[in-house]
């Protein structure tokens, strides 16, 4: 049985049975609700820790080995103080140079800039040989940038350019966003030679250089689809030579008598 009254200012209230009271199994002052309240009161602080302990957002992996930096990678085209680089695949990138030149490098050896967008002898391939240390390469070309002990830039060819100091660099981020690329040569002197590109499109020599010129800063640019597609007839086009030095080199084999 349920009564109810209302007063004059409309407000209703709802008396009800002691039988209605205990029609429901659990109330909330009743003991077992007080027993799972206080079951999920305990629940809430495991699950943060769980949550700490593994967060759902992703961890950078190491390779075993190596150290590993909790801080966010970046390439050196980035803005981040850590080489993503390091240990890793060679970065494909064409330098902008501040001159508005790419550096680009030619088989014959000659270095100089470009003004062309889409120039293959702009592709290059960065490789870290150490800490700050890199080698640059002429993806097209197959030369090393190097800078001998006059300060002139050239392309150094060969199997263990990547050991010659000619051909190391240390790479730097400066202030304006530019990367800069020092002659490792140089690297306890007062004053530092760099790689530059002059308004032009020629090369400076390295001791007419400064880390401030506008010709000694470079712009890490990304591979374009035009260059991606350049990059891909390149190594079609070089596997297609290796598969006929196969060929050739098996059927000559083929051709050969066995000695009596």
């Amino acid at each position: 049985f349920r009564g109810e009254s209302c007063s004059a200012l409309s407000h209703c209230v709802i008396l009800s049975t002691p039988q209605s009271l205990t029609s429901h199994r659990f109330s909330i002052f009743s003991p077992q609700s007080s027993l799972y309240g206080h079951a999920t009161m305990l629940m809430i602080p495991v699950l943060v820790l769980l949550s700490l302990l593994d967060p759902v957002s992703p961890q950078a992996r190491c390779a075993p080995g190596q150290a590993c930096d909790p801080r966010q990678r970046r390439d050196a085209g980035g803005r981040g103080g850590v080489y993503e680089h390091l240990g890793g695949a060679p970065r494909r990138r064409k330098l902008y140079c501040a001159t508005k030149y790419h550096l680009q490098i030619h088989p014959n050896g000659k270095i100089d800039g470009s003004l062309e967008e889409n120039n293959p002898l702009s592709i290059m391939e960065i490789t870290a040989v150490d800490v700050g240390v890199v080698a640059i390469k002429g993806l097209f070309s197959g030369r090393y940038l190097a800078m001998n002990d006059k300060g002139r830039l050239y392309a150094s060819v060969g199997t263990d350019v990547i050991s010659s100091s000619n051909c190391e660099f240390l790479e730097r981020i400066h202030e304006l966003g530019y990367n800069t690329y020092a002659s490792k040569r140089r690297a306890s002197a007062k004053r530092q030679w760099y790689v530059s590109i002059n308004g032009k499109g020629r090369p400076r020599r390295g001791f007419k250089t400064r880390s401030t010129d506008k010709a000694s800063l470079f712009l890490p640019r990304v591979l374009g689809n035009k260059d991606h597609e350049m990059v891909r007839r390149l190594r079609d086009s070089q596997s297609a030579q290796h598969r006929s030095r196969r060929q050739y080199r098996a059927r000559k084999g083929r051709g050969r008598r066995p000695d009596d």
